[in-house]
């Protein structure tokens, strides 16, 4: 079994910041596996260039080796290095996203990272992490980083050190500390056909509005689930994923229909002695009956319902709940992400009212 370090630098002052990231960048110059912060969520991060390092990513997750990585880069210098020529269309979205939860699919150079990062295809997901820390670990580092969160496969994406430390202690060699995740939700991942249209391969952090108020003569698009299932050019589409490991139902229609069906189902799981979870947004919290009531804040801002629901889920563990049932929200703006890793996490079982 690894020892796995730990490297707090929440609060840290810039020279204490600077020496746990020379520790934790030369964890990664050596093939080691070092989870990080980003504004998303905690990602695991090896050396994109190295094979040997890579693989210890799908090992330490039990991920799935046709499940595609995305990389991490500090500086736009370096996508010279790592793709062939792309569209404008992508120049314009990283002057507006990056650094930004934005990955953007990109024509890979043949032999400039592992195969295993790209899963075969001739493409690569690549963003730039909007996090002080993330950035500064991959100056210090000095190469291109893979990086899928921080996670067991198929579990509830990490927001804090502690949900690392849950899933991967003694199979990763070090985790960087800085506090819990900003967004909450991964980053949106987008590819481009031409120059005048986008399509989404996995909503996220950046919403459709914003992408569309960034290029407005750009047609937008979402992959169908077919598609991604076939050829999956996106991380976190194919498989389940962000799962509780209770059954998590998804309740979608009118509020009081929603609140009348979860009532009945709370009801005769707990005649049945099974541990019961309501995960609902605060203004209908408290007017449920169960054995764990977590809250996604309030329905009219969901960017805090995308920050809370990966910790709700990880809740729901610790409690032991059996069966959860969870309010639906609009899927606009950030909703859509919500929505997406909601249903991924229930295993698509939604019942419609």
């Amino acid at each position: 079994m690894t020892i796995t370090n730990v490297w707090h630098v929440q609060q840290a002052a810039d020279d204490q910041l600077r020496e746990e990231l020379k520790e934790a960048a030369g964890s990664l110059k050596e093939g080691g596996l070092v989870a990080f912060p980003t504004e998303t969520v905690y990602g695991l991060g090896a050396d994109a260039r190295s094979t040997a390092a890579v693989e210890k990513i799908f090992t330490a997750k039990g991920r799935p080796s046709d499940n595609p990585l995305i990389v991490h880069i500090a500086d736009r210098t370096q996508l010279d290095e790592l793709v062939l020529p792309y569209p404008q269309l992508a120049k314009a979205l990283m002057d507006r996203f990056w650094p930004g939860p934005l990955t953007i699919v990109l024509p890979v150079r043949a032999s400039a990272l592992s195969p295993l990062v790209t899963a075969g295809l001739a493409t690569v997901g690549i963003r730039m992490p909007d996090h002080r820390t993330a950035l500064a670990l991959l100056r210090e580092a000095g190469c291109p980083v893979a990086a899928p969160s921080a996670n067991r496969s198929g579990r509830p994406s990490p927001t804090t050190a502690r949900h690392v430390l849950e899933d991967l202690e003694g199979r990763i060699d070090g985790i960087v500390d800085d506090g819990a995740t900003g967004v909450g939700l991964e980053s949106t991942v987008i590819e481009l056909i031409g120059e005048h249209a986008i399509r989404i391969l996995r909503p996220g952090g950046v919403t459709r509005e914003a992408l569309q108020q960034a290029a407005p003569r750009a047609s937008i698009d979402s992959a169908s689930a077919a598609e991604l299932e076939a050829v999956p050019r996106s991380p976190g589409m194919k498989y389940t994923h962000y799962a509780p490991q209770g059954e998590l139902e998804l309740v979608q229609g009118e509020p009081e229909a929603v609140t009348a069906y979860i009532h009945r189902q709370t009801r005769a799981a707990r005649q049945r002695g099974e541990l019961t979870g309501v995960l609902a947004f605060e203004e209908r919290l408290a007017g449920y009956e169960a054995d764990c009531l977590l809250s996604l804040g309030s329905e009219d801002g969901l960017e805090e319902a995308a920050h809370l629901l990966y910790a709700a889920l990880r809740d729901f563990d610790a409690a032991g709940v059996q069966r959860i049932w969870a309010e639906c929200c609009s899927e606009q703006g950030i909703g859509a992400a919500l929505m997406n890793r909601m249903a991924k996490a229930a295993g698509d079982r939604i019942v419609r009212l």
